[in-house]
C-alpha cells in the first residue's frame, strides 16, 4: 500500500475537497477565489467536477485553495 503521510489530499476525492470548499465559501466566495465560469454561471457539483476533471489547471488552483485554507486546521486533512 503506497502511504503519502506528506500529502495533505491524500485519499481525498476531487468531489470532498470541492464540497468541502463550497461549504466554507459558497460558490459566490469560491469564483471570488477562482474565477471561473462553473463556479460563477449557475454552479453544481456535478457541473464543475466535469470541467475540473478535464481542466488541469483549473483543478491544480482548487487543489491550492484547499490546502491554503485547510492545512493543518482540519479534522479533514490527517
Amino acid at each position: 500500500m503506497n502511504h503519502q503521510p506528506n500529502n495533505p489530499l491524500h485519499g481525498l476525492t476531487l468531489e470532498k475537497i470541492l464540497t468541502r470548499l463550497v461549504e466554507h465559501y459558497d460558490w459566490s466566495g469560491l469564483a471570488t477565489k477562482i474565477p471561473i465560469n462553473c463556479f460563477s454561471n449557475d454552479p453544481s457539483i456535478k457541473s464543475s467536477l466535469k470541467f475540473l476533471r478535464k481542466t488541469p489547471w483549473a483543478r491544480d488552483k482548487v487543489e491550492a485553495l484547499y490546502i491554503s485554507t485547510f492545512a493543518g486546521s482540519s479534522p479533514w486533512l490527517k
